[in-house]
């Protein structure tokens, strides 16, 4: 089960009594977000006082004791793709000046502290962490993520925790193997990976693990598609995040495209 909070990627309508979103520092992304009414464009965050930050700490560890009462195998806590956690790693979304601010050392608090929380509820080895380098989704910039997130790794892989997915696309040249070589325990990439390219990599050992997420969209039985080495569908990106079941659940699988 992934856990994570969206931070400034929201809009009041979503809050309660129509309240601004929160957010490390009050930046206000660029786009729009969908909502009932129509896209509407992102609105300026309010900065979460400090109480609050200990608050957004609970929340995630009420997540994952409700993850451990559902069932699940483990957790992930989705720390990329710009929403909070991300928010408060990166330079570019995180002015703050205290103990949460300010060097990399303390922008990586809240992730450390969310990790601790939700390792008091499950073994670290049933935890993993979601990062995003250099990914600029959601209006997201960091002046030197080599710096930033290297010590990030460092820092999650004391933890001794399940493993680090990394999500290896962005508009900037970076070193995944320095960051691979910063995280002790087991490292999952992730994105624009084919079969192919999955293999070689794991061959390779520029990876433990190969995660993938829109082949997985247009295609339900992807791994018995890369068993038989079968041909994929491909995907409808217009039906992303589209609020209904278009793209869900009608896709069709392997063994009714062989009998049509």
């Amino acid at each position: 089960m992934q856990l994570w909070h969206v931070g400034r990627i929201s809009h009041p309508s979503f809050q309660p009594d129509g309240a601004a979103p929160v957010a490390p520092s009050a930046v206000r992304p660029a786009g729009e977000v969908r909502t009932e009414s129509g896209r509407e464009r992102f609105v300026t965050p309010r900065a979460l006082q400090l109480e609050e930050i200990r608050d957004v700490v609970s929340q995630f560890r009420t997540g994952a004791e409700n993850a451990k009462k559902a069932g699940f195998d483990g957790v992930e806590i989705h720390a990329a793709n710009g929403y909070l956690i991300d928010q408060f790693l990166r330079d570019g979304t995180n002015l703050r000046s205290d103990a949460y601010g300010g060097s990399v050392e303390r922008r990586v608090r809240l992730l450390l502290e969310v990790v601790d929380a939700v390792s008091s509820v499950w073994n670290a080895e049933r935890v993993g962490v979601r990062l995003s380098p250099i990914s600029n989704f959601n209006d997201m910039t960091d002046s030197d993520p080599t710096r930033t997130f290297g010590h990030v790794a460092a820092r999650l892989s004391a933890r001794r925790l399940a493993y680090l997915h990394v999500v290896e696309t962005g508009t900037v040249t970076f070193d995944w193997s320095a960051l691979r070589r910063a995280f002790a325990g087991r490292y999952m990439a992730n994105g624009g990976y084919a079969r192919e390219r999955a293999a070689e990599a794991l061959q390779a050992g520029r990876a433990d693990l190969v995660s993938f997420g829109v082949p997985f969209l247009a295609n339900p039985d992807l791994v018995e598609r890369f068993r038989r080495g079968a041909p994929l569908n491909e995907p409808d990106r217009s039906s992303f995040y589209g609020g209904d079941s278009r793209g869900y659940v009608d896709y069709p699988e392997l063994t009714e495209q062989t009998s049509a």
